[in-house]
């Protein structure tokens, strides 16, 4: 039996777990520090005890920048074999977390399979599946039904649990005094608010959260708190309900880590360009530092199809300004359930934002694959091109299908031999430079 209970406790009482360990080597991080950045919260490393098959990785502003991938089946698409398929998919493209968000059938088969067998990160939110594992409608759900479902969903080895918890009776009579252009959109966050509306109830996340941090404590699931009031459009952004709740989970956050219960914070959600950087600071300012998970930020309304680029574009800019983890977005968000070809385009889009911001940040080490990008671009070498990129198959792909009429090994066929890089090492070189 170890003797702590939680990567804070560990963290606290200067005890090196193998997952500090882990991810210290990872960040090229001293271990000392990295001890300190958890054990004051400004690290999360979420690593449920019963989570045998992770490959634990560490959440922080500090850090490298991860990103998570929302998976799960619905009503309407109900395979689990092509979630599985994502979720491989989403692993080799280099995704640290993936969120089982399924609304549909028995969801713990699937839940185990990901505990099991899954290397990354793995994170769900349990008032999506309370409806589901009861089978009641919402309204015939008790308190504590709730409050078991966290406990299962611990027991089945998850890292980290969205709850929403920084929502309550107050948020109902702010809702409907401040209008809202698009009122709740996050899911549970609305899940909550029907609850508390027909049953007249308090938020049972936020009434129960003493025995919710205690199953969290004895499993070690780190808490995501979950931004019910994030803006989901433009217009909503930074408005006195999103801020009002902020201040509560900032609350929440502090009761948590009284516990040695890690802590990550969500966040927005749609919001302006010139807002993105302030929502950081403000989160950072009143949740002490506490790792800060965004969706997106998708910085404008109008581009269903192609929101991958649009949350791409907030998310640099956020996890440049201090957001640690970013929740991947695919051309089909606001439009159906991501096939496996959104998946790999919402992966690829976040993991460019991710690194764009680290190179940003001054993360050690962020900037040498650029670097040797630049080597191998230099010397027209195709091979070494294709090594140093997040998606060699697609690039290989595209050169392959328009290759240059000749010389293959040098130009590509957009310049073919006015190439401005080809011209230039010849030119260096003394050489003779063919254009005709």
């Amino acid at each position: 039996m170890s003797n702590y209970t939680t990567q804070m406790d560990a963290a606290r009482k200067g005890i090196v777990t193998p997952e500090i360990e882990k991810v210290a080597k990872k960040e090229k991080m001293d271990v000392d520090k990295l001890m300190a950045l958890v054990a004051s919260g400004k690290v999360a490393i979420p690593a449920n005890k019963h989570h045998k098959s992770l490959d634990a990785e560490g959440v922080g502003s500090m850090l490298r920048t991860k990103i998570n991938v929302n998976l799960g089946v619905s009503r309407d698409c109900k395979d689990y074999d092509v979630e599985m398929q994502k979720v491989m998919s989403a692993v080799k493209l280099g995704a640290e977390a993936i969120m089982d968000l399924s609304s549909h059938g028995n969801t713990q088969p699937f839940r185990q399979k990901l505990t099991s067998e899954c290397p990354a990160m793995i994170g769900t939110v349990p008032v999506y599946d309370s409806v589901i594992h009861y089978q009641r409608d919402l309204a015939t759900l008790t308190a504590q039904d709730f409050v078991d479902v966290v406990r299962l969903h611990a027991e089945d080895g998850v890292d980290f649990v969205t709850l929403h918890c920084g929502i309550t009776r107050k948020t109902i009579d702010q809702i409907k005094k401040h209008k809202r252009k698009m009122n709740i959109v996050s899911r549970g966050g609305s899940l909550v608010f029907a609850w508390m509306c027909m049953t007249g109830e308090e938020n049972p996340f936020y009434e129960h959260y003493d025995e919710i941090l205690e199953i969290c404590e004895e499993h070690d699931v780190t808490i995501s708190l979950g931004d019910a009031c994030r803006p989901g459009c433009l217009a909503d952004a930074t408005d006195v309900c999103q801020i009002e709740e902020l201040v509560r989970l900032g609350e929440l956050t502090k009761r948590a880590w009284d516990h040695n219960v890690q802590v990550m914070v969500e966040g927005p959600g749609h919001v302006p360009l010139d807002q993105v950087a302030a929502n950081m600071k403000v989160q950072q300012s009143i949740c002490m530092g506490a790792p800060f998970y965004v969706l997106g930020p998708l910085v404008t309304d109008i581009a269903p199809g192609y929101d991958h680029i649009t949350a791409a574009i907030g998310g640099a800019v956020a996890a440049m300004n201090g957001a640690a983890f970013l929740c991947y977005v695919t051309p089909a968000e606001h439009l159906a359930l991501p096939n496996v070809e959104d998946t790999k385009q919402g992966i690829i889009a976040s993991k460019i934002a991710a690194h764009a911001a680290d190179i940003a940040k001054g993360i050690p080490g962020a900037r040498d694959i650029d670097d040797k990008m630049a080597d191998a671009r230099r010397v027209l070498d195709w091979d070494a091109q294709f090594a140093c990129a997040l998606d060699p198959e697609t690039a290989k792909a595209i050169r392959d299908d328009r290759l240059p009429e000749d010389d293959h090994s040098e130009a590509c066929s957009m310049c073919g031999k006015f190439c401005a890089v080809r011209s230039m090492n010849k030119a260096l070189a003394g050489e003779y430079i063919d254009i005709l």
